[in-house]
């Protein structure tokens, strides 16, 4: 192991923490992480790092590199929150704001965690002389599905030689499974208004489209493979029940484990809604927000983890941390996180797991895995039993159990830098295994010109 990787990290802890921590206190949703965006430059800055920020027409987006030449490798920091998800760092449901942003996906822990093996890697490659470059990417809007996607489509990420990308979660793992690829979009459609019971033969009803998009869509389900999902919800359905809507609009997104499957399938879901419209006699705009790829694990990278993982040994919790969790595990929602059945404790206390399971999620880390080999990883921030996106997140995520978990992290993704940057064939054998996974292929943005960054 390197000692001056872990040792410098276990340093600089109280700083990282008291940057997650701040995060926390700040939860800003995505493409409004202003402040997260700004400390975490500020930090790296201080750290030594060439630093930018809005490279790639997104301005909430950070470029912090050290070093010169090859290998280069990319490490995906994040920083969004998510939407109503405000909670105290208490073992029952009280929001801090009701109704407010909370890091019920534990954002501000992964972006600072990334900070933490940028730096430890940095002060290894100044303590050795080694050659190479690491490059720290602040990316906003994962909760979208599209930071990484606006940014891969200005220029991000091309030029590397690996990615290491790691995510919170409930235990210490890699991930080799696939999750999904997706696209969002919006059908606006626009009718004749009319009274609904004086003249409704005048009125060509908007919400009626709408309606009959959806019977079209879930006909579809029956024709379409096993791994794709369909969903939508209504954004506008109309004034009153006695006027004839002459504007409806709703929200929709299709998901499947490969790009040319949600093409496929999101070609078919905009005939199924002209079609609809040429039976209501309206007329129907399309709003395409954005899409992603789906992910593509790197087993050279997963192994690689999985081996620093074995040799840092699991995470020791303290008594006050275990009954946190356990007091959590008695309050949780119905739902359950995906191992929460793993051994006696309410904390993941094993050895690191090698997760081969498919997930129907979709991350945007999906687009930068298809431009660079890599492999997403998790550590234990959560009791076992917390579900995705829920309330136990954001408590632990200001709590003294995420914060280890994601140092630890930081020690996992350092370590594993040292060693691509000590041993070459570490990326010769990356990139051949990438080559040979996208067959000729070559990463196209999902995300037009023409669409907007959102503000």
């Amino acid at each position: 192991m390197n000692k001056t990787v872990l040792d410098y990290i276990d340093l600089k802890s109280d700083e990282l923490i008291e940057l997650a921590t701040k995060i926390w206190e700040n939860p800003e949703v995505a493409y409004k992480e202003v402040k997260a965006c700004e400390w975490t430059a500020e930090y790296l800055r201080k750290e030594g790092f060439d630093v930018t920020v809005g490279d790639y027409g997104v301005p909430t987006s950070i470029r912090a590199s050290y070093g010169e030449g090859n290998p280069i490798i990319g490490l995906l920091g994040e920083y969004d929150a998510l939407p109503g998800m405000s909670q105290k760092v208490k073992t029952e449901k009280e929001p801090v704001v009701e109704g407010a942003p909370g890091h019920g996906c534990q954002h501000n822990l992964l972006g600072v965690g990334h900070v933490g093996a940028a730096i430890g890697i940095k002060k290894e490659m100044e303590e050795k002389g080694l050659k190479g470059t690491i490059v720290f990417y602040g990316c906003p809007a994962e909760e979208a599905l599209t930071g990484k996607v606006f940014m891969a489509r200005g220029g991000a990420f091309r030029g590397l030689d690996i990615v290491l990308d790691w995510h919170p979660g409930t235990a210490n793992m890699v991930m080799r499974g696939r999750s999904t690829a997706m696209n969002t979009f919006k059908l606006h459609f626009k009718g004749i208004t009319a009274h609904a019971g004086g003249d409704p033969h005048n009125g060509r009803s908007a919400l009626d489209a709408v309606e009959l998009t959806h019977v079209g869509i879930n006909y579809l389900r029956e024709h379409v493979t096993d791994d794709v999902r369909m969903h939508y919800t209504i954004t506008n359905g109309g004034q009153a029940p006695n006027i004839v809507p002459d504007k409806a609009s709703a929200w929709y997104f299709v998901r499947a484990f490969t790009r040319e499957a949600v093409e496929d399938v999101y070609e078919r879901m905009i005939k199924v809604a002209k079609g609809a419209a040429m039976m209501t006699e309206t007329e129907v705009e399309v709003e395409f927000l954005g899409g992603c790829y789906e992910t593509l694990s790197n087993k050279v990278v997963a192994d690689l983890l999985l081996d620093t993982m074995k040799e840092l040994g699991p995470i020791e919790w303290s008594e006050e941390e275990k009954r946190f969790a356990e007091k959590l595990e008695e309050k949780k929602d119905n739902s359950q996180g995906m191992f929460s059945d793993i051994g006696d404790s309410a904390l993941f206390e094993g050895e690191a797991l090698d997760v081969a399971m498919d997930a129907f999620g979709s991350s945007d880390v999906g687009d930068v895995l298809h431009i660079a080999p890599g492999t997403m990883f998790m550590t234990a921030c959560s009791n076992l039993g917390a579900a995705g996106h829920s309330w136990n997140n954001t408590a632990c995520a200001g709590h003294e159990i995420g914060m280890k978990g994601m140092i630890y992290a930081s020690k996992v993704m350092a370590q594993t830098g040292i060693k691509i940057l000590e041993d070459n064939t570490i990326v010769e054998k990356a990139q051949e295994e990438f080559k040979n996974a996208m067959n000729g292929k070559e990463y196209n943005c999902p995300i037009p010109d023409d669409v907007e960054v959102p503000k």
